[in-house]
């Protein structure tokens, strides 16, 4: 079978085209054709070193996709041969899982049931961006621990960065839940972006007046923060926030060191929660699998420009490329066709 792989890390120019054996699954473990493979920052920064497997083991890139269970090994119930599903972190420790070919083997707790009116680029978008928003909306002591619709009802979420990929989830998947979605964007280009994934005010960060026009929308404060650059972002987020509200945040854009005005954090008894999809453990997983299917199917988790996710699309052979665009910062979700495109 046809696989991308790198056996040292760096830049994209260590992925190399492959053929590979395809492999039989083992206990707990499914053999999926993959059919469309989602990239996302996580991806390059593995190639480039972070969490990556020792040198001269041969690893595949990607954590998320979409495909056909092709095979099931022992002690599995819930999938079955010609099953579509999609998949979140499917190489986490384990280089070899990754979704950059044409068959993985993975985890069978790592795929979760892809809806039939939901297509495969769709499925593949999930992943990584659609699990950390969906934890980034579970963590505040007062809310849900699953999102589903009318759980956030009465709800204030303020989105930072709501034109990238888990801030386009974490848009759609609050509007699904019920909460008055609040966003925080560059400029217009980018609003126009987080208006079409359905939030119901945009913010410039850059406006000085930022704080004033999020108080003004949310005279009591914000409910959760989900935060992409928790440092550049510090001050404003505790600014808005009242009694109990979360700030969870699952990035550090521009590496600004986060300060926190603890006088005020804790008179508030306000809530920093740090979110990492991979060592949340797997109650949350199984709550994140679930209610981003039944998202899915309920139509609330579209991709494309008419829902503010531009779709870049690469061949298999050209993945380097596809690296390369999401390491650059490209606007919108980078994917790439396996196999042939289909439902």
């Amino acid at each position: 079978m046809r696989a991308i792989v790198y056996t040292q890390t760096g830049d994209s120019s260590v992925l190399e085209s492959s053929e590979r054996e395809i492999a039989e699954p083992g206990s707990g473990e499914i053999r999926v054709r993959v059919i469309v493979s989602g990239v996302n920052p996580t991806d390059w920064k593995t190639r480039r070193g972070s969490n990556a497997a020792p040198t001269g083991v041969e690893s595949v890139p990607n954590q998320d996709g979409a495909g056909i269970v092709d095979a099931v090994g022992p002690g599995v119930s819930q999938f079955a041969v010609g099953d579509r599903v999609w998949l979140g972190i499917s190489a986490w420790q384990r280089p070899a899982s990754g979704t950059a070919q044409e068959y993985t083997i993975t985890l069978a707790s790592r795929a979760f049931p892809l809806p039939d009116a939901v297509s495969f680029e769709e499925g593949a978008a999930f992943g990584v961006p659609a699990v950390t928003a969906h934890r980034a909306l579970t963590v505040a002591e007062d809310g849900p621990a699953q999102l589903a619709p009318g759980a956030l009802d009465g709800r204030v979420v303020l989105v930072a960065g709501g034109a990238g990929a888990v801030g386009h989830a974490a848009i759609q998947l609050a509007r699904w839940a019920g909460a008055t979605v609040i966003t925080t964007v560059s400029g217009s280009d980018k609003a126009a972006l987080a208006e079409a994934a359905g939030a119901h005010h945009v913010v410039s960060y850059r406006d000085p007046d930022a704080e004033q026009q999020i108080r003004g929308l949310a005279p009591d404060g914000v409910d959760i923060v989900v935060e992409v650059a928790a440092g550049a972002n510090a001050a404003l987020d505790q600014a808005v926030t009242h009694p109990r509200s979360t700030i969870a945040s699952y990035g550090n854009d521009g590496g600004v060191p986060l300060t926190i005005e603890f006088g005020r954090a804790i008179s508030l008894n306000l809530r920093y929660q740090f979110v990492l999809i991979y060592t949340m453990g797997p109650e949350a997983w199984v709550a994140a699998g679930a209610a981003v299917t039944a998202a899915a199917a309920d139509g609330a988790l579209g991709i494309g420009d008419e829902t503010g996710l531009p779709v870049h699309r690469y061949p298999l052979e050209r993945t380097a490329e596809a690296h390369d665009a999401v390491e650059g910062g490209v606007v919108g979700k980078v994917l790439i066709e396996v196999a042939e495109a289909g439902r």
